[in-house]
């Protein structure tokens, strides 16, 4: 073979070079995809006063459905009855918890905020008792007693503070903007019932019209769209609405388990660490944190109301993993702790706060669904594994 008729490369070389071509195609994509998100991100945090209201009356549509629905077939009731029914017993609901529920609740806010002077000795004394080569370093570094410095300390900032309300206060235009900016969320969000009652009211189906906006693909594409835009949805009222559910069973096993071991504010406790693990653990990493050092410096507390309490805590999340969740959620995301915990992190930081933390169990696993499709349907083509294994 003459030297003009061999390859320019070798097939070696055209596989090195197919693979740095991947490879640019893939940063390029991943490129696009991080600079669509920002702008995304940059869209939904300006517009976040009009989206939020209309995204949280989206959801509770989707949550409560299933009740107008039992309306309609059981009650033998309309639509728009039914609807009316749900807001009344929702109001009913709140003016029941208004009575009885939130005065225990603000009963046991007061106390803890007189117990915090208590609390507050308690833990200099354990610090002067346990440490005292370190409060002796203190007191040298500071001149003073620590526990006077610390007085100070926050009498100083208490005055700080009430100085700086007192400005703010004399400032007529920086007044008149706190009370239009809480006008603003306040039109903004009370507008979420007038939206829940629109969407409920309405016969549309959004799958259709989605396949309808969505004609202009070719029909598996369009497809594909479909399945992954319902998998989203599944996902994302499975998980609210499971973890909701979860959220007050395990409040309300904390709060009765706080109580009996003599734990004081324990409804109070209880019930915000239930609904706090509406993202997965974070009650449970803020209920350790807080809960037992109130166990041990509270008076008559130590180490034998530490274990009482560990063993809530215990009880609680053994409840959680084998009973309420198997029986609300089933396996609805198919993650394992591990993933749960970094996407949580993850996503928090992705979406700026914790509007990510809330939604990070059903995008991480809309991803996972969206990677699955990709890889049993999609990739093979891109590879050409599906042709090679045609062939």
């Amino acid at each position: 073979m003459s030297e003009s008729d061999s390859p320019f490369l070798s097939p070696v070389q055209r596989r090195i070079v197919a693979a740095g071509g991947t490879a640019l195609a893939a940063m390029v994509l991943l490129a696009a995809a991080f600079f669509l998100f920002n702008i995304l991100r940059h869209f939904v945090t300006s517009f976040q006063d009009v989206l939020l209201p209309l995204a949280i009356a989206a959801i509770l549509a989707t949550l409560l459905r299933p009740i107008i629905t039992f309306f309609e077939v059981r009650a033998r009731l309309g639509r728009t009855a039914g609807i009316i029914i749900l807001f009344l017993l929702v109001v009913l609901s709140l003016g029941v918890s208004a009575v009885f529920v939130v005065p225990a609740l603000l009963e046991q806010i007061t106390a803890f905020i007189k117990e915090v002077p208590t609390i507050r000795e308690n833990v200099l004394a354990f610090a002067r008792d346990s440490f005292p080569s370190v409060w002796s370093w203190l007191q040298e570094q500071l001149g003073e007693s620590p526990e006077v410095y610390l007085k100070e300390l926050i009498e100083s900032n208490s005055s700080t503070l009430k100085d700086a309300l007192t400005r703010l206060q004399s400032s007529l235009s920086s007044f008149t903007g706190i009370l239009g900016s809480i006008f603003g969320k306040v039109a903004a969000y009370s507008v979420i019932p007038i939206y829940l009652f629109f969407i409920l009211s309405g016969d549309r189906d959004i799958w259709k019209d989605i396949e309808k906006q969505l004609s202009f693909l070719p029909d598996n594409r369009r497809e594909d769209l479909v399945f992954l835009a319902r998998q989203f949805s599944d996902i994302l009222v499975a998980f609210f609405r499971g973890q909701i559910i979860i959220g007050l069973l395990l409040g309300i096993v904390l709060a009765v388990g706080f109580t009996l071991v003599g734990l004081k504010f324990g409804v109070v406790l209880g019930l915000a660490l239930g609904l706090l693990n509406i993202i997965p653990y974070l009650g449970t990493v803020i209920g350790l944190a807080t809960v037992l050092p109130l166990a041990y410096f509270q008076n008559e507390g130590g180490l034998p109301l530490i274990g009482w309490c560990l063993l809530v805590f215990v009880i609680g999340q053994l409840l959680t993993d084998y009973v309420f969740t198997p029986r609300v959620m089933g396996d609805k995301t198919g993650m394992g702790p591990m993933l749960i915990i970094f996407s949580i992190f993850f996503w928090g930081a992705a979406l700026g706060g914790i509007l990510g933390m809330v939604l990070a169990i059903p995008l991480t696993a809309f991803f996972l669904v969206f990677w699955r499709l990709a890889r049993e349907k999609y990739l093979p083509i891109w590879t050409g594994s599906q042709a090679t294994a045609n062939e």
